[in-house]
Order: C-alpha cells, then sequence, then structure tokens
C-alpha cells in the first residue's frame, strides 16, 4: 500500500480528527453515487477502496499507539529515499501550479530527476493553465499510461481531451482555412482548466 497519509492527502502524525475529515470528504468526493453511468466508476471504485484501506490502516495504528506502554514507535517507510525526497518538490510543484505560477512549478519540476506518473502529470496541468493544449494531452497520456489506475490523471486527461477537441473544432470552418475559437469554446476551455484545477483543491476561475 502507498503511504495512507498521502492517499488521504494529509500530513504525517495527523490527529483523528483530521483523519476523519479527510477520510469523510473523500468518500463523499468517489462515492459510488456520484459516477453511475459514468466511464470513470471502475476507477472511482478502486480509489474508494484505497481510501478505505488507508483510513482503516491508521485508525488501527491511532488505536495500538494509545495500548502501548508510551514507547514512541517507529514509522514505517513508505517508497524508496528517492520517492520520500521528491514527495516536497511535488507538494511545492502542486502549490504552484494551484496558484497560476506556472514558471515556479516549472521550476520545480526540472530539479526532480526521476519522471514518473506525477511528474508528467504536473507537467501536463502547467501546459493546460498556459493554455497549450495540445502539450498538456500529451504529457497527461503520459502520466497515465505509467499509472493507468490513477483516478486523478484519467480525469484530467479526460476533461483536457474534450476541451481540446471542443477548440479544435471550431479552428477550422467546412472551407478548410481558421476561423479562430468563438467565446463559447474560449468559456469551455476556461471551465475545463479550472474544474481540474479543482480537483488538486486550486482555482482558476475565482467567482466559480
Amino acid at each position: 500500500m502507498r503511504n495512507p497519509y498521502e492517499i488521504l492527502g494529509i500530513r504525517e502524525g495527523a490527529s483523528v480528527e483530521e483523519i476523519r475529515k479527510a477520510y469523510k470528504e473523500l468518500v463523499r468526493k468517489y462515492h459510488p453515487d456520484q459516477y453511475r453511468n459514468n466511464p470513470l466508476s471502475d476507477l472511482a471504485e478502486e480509489k474508494l477502496k484505497e481510501i478505505n484501506e488507508a483510513y482503516d490502516y491508521l485508525m488501527k495504528k491511532m488505536e495500538s499507539g494509545r495500548g502501548s506502554s508510551g514507547r514512541r514507535q517507529e514509522e514505517p517507510r513508505y517508497g524508496n529515499n528517492r520517492e520520500n525526497t521528491d514527495r516536497g518538490l511535488y507538494d511545492q510543484a502542486r502549490i504552484y501550479v494551484n496558484m497560476g505560477n506556472t514558471a515556479a512549478a516549472e521550476e520545480i519540476l526540472n530539479r526532480i530527476s526521476f519522471r514518473g506518473g506525477e511528474w508528467y502529470y504536473l507537467r501536463g496541468l502547467i501546459f493546460m493553465r498556459r493554455g497549450w493544449y495540445n502539450e498538456a494531452v500529451t504529457c497527461l497520456k503520459t502520466a497515465v499510461d505509467m499509472e493507468p489506475t490513477n483516478f486523478e490523471f484519467r480525469d484530467a486527461l479526460a476533461r483536457v481531451m474534450n476541451a481540446n477537441r471542443q477548440y479544435q473544432s471550431t479552428v477550422y470552418d467546412r472551407r478548410g482555412y481558421s476561423t479562430g475559437p468563438d467565446l463559447c469554446t474560449l468559456c469551455q476551455c476556461m471551465i475545463c482548466t479550472d474544474c481540474c484545477c479543482e480537483c488538486m483543491g486550486g482555482d482558476f476561475i475565482r467567482c466559480c
């Protein structure tokens, strides 16, 4: 199992109240009722299973800690040292992406030598923030190929591909020359970007 704190999106050493709050929010987000007749329902189910396992693990750990003789138990290590080191850089990059500071986020990513699925995912979000939808799709496809069961990656890719198709369909009219995107399409692209950013806890369109 991956780091259970990471799965629940909380800091290591979080309190019982913090764990329960994060768990309830994630269960609400990935509940099966939210994904009826949705092609992502299977991934949402897998995500919910992972969330439940992480929650059960942490709650049992809390119970055993209270029942111990007071000796400090050594925290388990999740993943290898490189992944633990890069975790902080990924967290920083996400913050910068949410703030819209793509230059700072890109600088952080360039400091990470191992380029896994999360690296390409964040790189895709940076391109999306800049309005470079073709490049965003390429990076997000790579992220999904590397981690096919990652719901966050697949959801972002689906949203960006949909916006990109709508954008491309208006660039060329039936006579084959460029007419430029109309206002509706630009709004759709902006809404797509906002949805993807909100999945990460950020915001692209402040008013909604």
